[in-house]
């Protein structure tokens, strides 16, 4: 699923990161094509290490995609699971309505935010929504993998482990406090990993990085507490949403 994502994306990294990918070309010697190639099977690699690192993180706190899991033992899923994924829906749709209004009566207010706006849209930069629909699945499939699977269960459990040397304490149940440390430090690296894509458009300011930190890491709280809640299927639902409306609706 996530390798499918990875490829699925390409298009709208392109055309994001079309004066970029050229100038890398020009520096690299490499044709464009060739640095989409290379870049998709590095994130392949990534999420290869994130998914069976993060299972066996995941398996030790409890954590998981307890769905999929029913789905590979051929086992029924229970009565509840279409409601919670209908939720999911919802949550989604209304935090990217919400985020979408932030950044255009929030941050949009700030210059350097307006003038990357206006960078975008008088170089006619910038993906289409078709671009950006095919781009949802690899927000709701392999960043949920890399972030959540990945770097929040093996962060959740590093810590959890550090505090039960500390404490002498033999309990292995994930702590609230440990999972809110790991799941605000994780948010805040998903904020800043958006920044790459920001930067290739025009130098970073602190509005610019302010607005990646607030519009990519509150999301990524709610979906790390969908993820510990209800399994990684929920986050990746609720992210999958939440992309369609910024990335597919509104570009539309």
């Amino acid at each position: 699923m996530g390798a499918a994502a990875c490829v699925l994306a390409v298009p709208y990294i392109a055309a994001l990161l079309d004066v970029g990918l050229q100038a890398a070309s020009a520096r690299t010697h490499l044709s464009v094509p060739v640095l989409l190639v290379l870049s998709v099977a590095q994130s392949i690699g990534l999420l290869g290490v994130a998914v069976f690192a993060g299972q066996w993180a995941a398996w030790k706190l409890g954590l998981g995609a307890p769905l999929i899991a029913m789905l590979v033992l051929k086992q029924p899923w229970p009565p509840q699971a279409p409601r919670l994924l209908l939720s999911c829906v919802v949550i989604g749709v209304v935090i990217g309505l919400a985020l979408a209004a932030l950044d255009h009566w929030g941050f949009r207010q700030f210059g350097s935010v307006a003038e990357l706006s206006a960078r975008a849209d008088t170089a006619g930069l910038g993906p289409l929504a078709w671009q950006g629909f095919l781009a949802s699945f690899y927000g709701g499939i392999a960043e949920e993998i890399l972030m959540r699977l990945g770097l929040l269960s093996l962060l959740a459990l590093s810590l959890g482990t550090l505090t039960r040397l500390v404490r002498g304490n033999a309990d292995r149940t994930l702590p609230n406090g440990v999972f809110w440390a790991a799941n605000i430090l994780v948010a805040l690296v998903f904020g800043l990993g958006h920044l790459p894509a920001t930067a290739a458009i025009m130098p970073l300011t602190p509005e610019l990085v302010a607005r990646a930190l607030v519009l990519n890491g509150i999301p990524g709280l709610v979906f790390g507490v969908l993820y510990r809640d209800n399994g990684l299927e929920r986050a990746m639902l609720a992210h999958f949403s939440t992309d369609i409306v910024l990335h597919g609706f509104l570009l539309g």
